[in-house]
């Protein structure tokens, strides 16, 4: 797993100390402990709940899934079960997103 620095990035100076437990701890350790979890199933659990918030940090996360293999197929299964459960909307809002990263699938 890459070193991650979008906190540091975006907010080192105005909250360095959320930066830091972004980084080093979110993605620096759990991110990192595939011996539990792989960073693909970690993808998919991340995506399910961003999804379901209707977090705006879904798009970001879905790139990263497919980095970490998570395939079209998966993603549009994911969404379509999760339709039923965190909204029809957020679902056409996820398929949106999924149709745009996931497009050199087939």
């Amino acid at each position: 797993m890459k070193k991650q620095t979008a906190g540091r990035d975006n907010l080192g100076n105005f909250a360095p100390q959320f930066a830091a437990l972004n980084d080093d701890v979110l993605f620096g350790e759990v991110w990192a402990k595939e011996d539990e979890l792989s960073a693909h199933d970690r993808s998919l659990i991340t995506c399910s709940a961003l999804l379901a918030m209707g977090a705006p940090q879904l798009e970001a996360h879905m790139h990263v899934a497919k980095e970490n293999s998570v395939t079209q197929i998966e993603m549009v299964a994911l969404i379509t079960h999760l339709a039923f459960y965190a909204g029809w909307p957020k679902a056409w809002t996820a398929f949106n997103l999924a149709k745009e990263i996931f497009q050199d699938e087939k």
